[in-house]
């Protein structure tokens, strides 16, 4: 049988490992790491540089494989995505029957946490109809965690709801009625910049928690144009980006909102 663990990393700070997921990635026979290719494998670096902070010993056996690209050719999105985790679970297949051929322990990292614009759990499920796999998810901090910490807000505003969406949903869709306040992930188009602007904060951070974190805040009206300056040119520096933004209209988006704090 092979045992699955997907193990939440937060946000590429060795620092946001947790005791469970130091324990999980330790009790492991093999780690299989992700490696995107040229320009983007500082971030398989990142998965190695926190396995070897944190594995003691001899550890498991460390094994990179390279990650199927999507077929943009495919013209349903969502075709599109489950072609692309039908891949990726057929290689993950690979590479543990190849290093477990007996069975064992397999783990992954995983970026932020697994539940959240994540598919590693729905790829891990496709595993589940070729084999008897056990599997278990080690939670980790997330980047919206990471982007309220860097800019000292809370995510809502007192005893108010928020919204978590994609920059494509915000393209096509435009603000929805849910909320006053929105998340955007998953945005490589800067795609605030399909709504009005009026009224609008925006608490900008790329690279969340790590060493080379940047934050951009303001009115949308005055920050955007310097947000997507510096998201240009840090992709250019590091030929890869992960972003996340925090859009609130009105209110006081700059103050503690949370009426709920342990010291009241």
């Amino acid at each position: 049988m092979i045992e699955l663990s997907l193990i939440g990393i937060g946000t590429g700070n060795p620092q946001h490992m947790t005791l469970q997921a130091i324990d999980a990635l330790n009790a492991q026979d093999l780690i299989l790491i992700p490696n995107k290719g040229a320009g983007k494998d500082d971030l398989a670096g990142l998965r190695r540089a926190i396995c070897d902070r944190t594995i003691k010993g001899d550890g498991p056996k460390i094994v990179e494989f390279a990650l199927p690209v999507r077929d943009e050719a495919t013209k349903s999105y969502r075709q599109r995505v489950d072609d692309w985790h039908d891949a990726i679970a057929e290689i993950w297949w690979q590479n543990i029957t190849a290093h477990l051929p007996a069975g064992g322990k397999a783990g992954f990292l995983v970026w932020g946490d697994p539940s959240l614009y994540d598919s590693t759990m729905r790829i891990a499920e496709r595993l589940k109809k070729l084999a008897e796999i056990k599997l278990t998810v080690i939670p980790g901090i997330t980047s919206i965690q990471a982007l309220t910490a860097a800019h000292a807000i809370p995510v809502n505003e007192i005893g108010a709801p928020f919204t978590i969406t994609t920059g494509r949903r915000l393209r096509e869709d435009g603000w929805p009625d849910s909320a006053d306040t929105l998340v955007i992930m998953l945005d490589g188009e800067c795609s605030f910049q399909s709504i009005d602007p009026a009224g609008v904060e925006i608490f900008w951070t790329a690279y969340a928690g790590m060493e080379n974190q940047i934050s951009v805040a303001g009115p949308l009206s005055e920050a955007a144009e310097q947000i997507i300056e510096a998201r240009a040119k840090a992709r250019a520096a590091h030929g890869w980006i992960m972003d996340i933004y925090l859009l609130r209209k009105g209110g006081n988006a700059g103050h503690p909102a949370d009426g709920g704090s342990e010291a009241g």
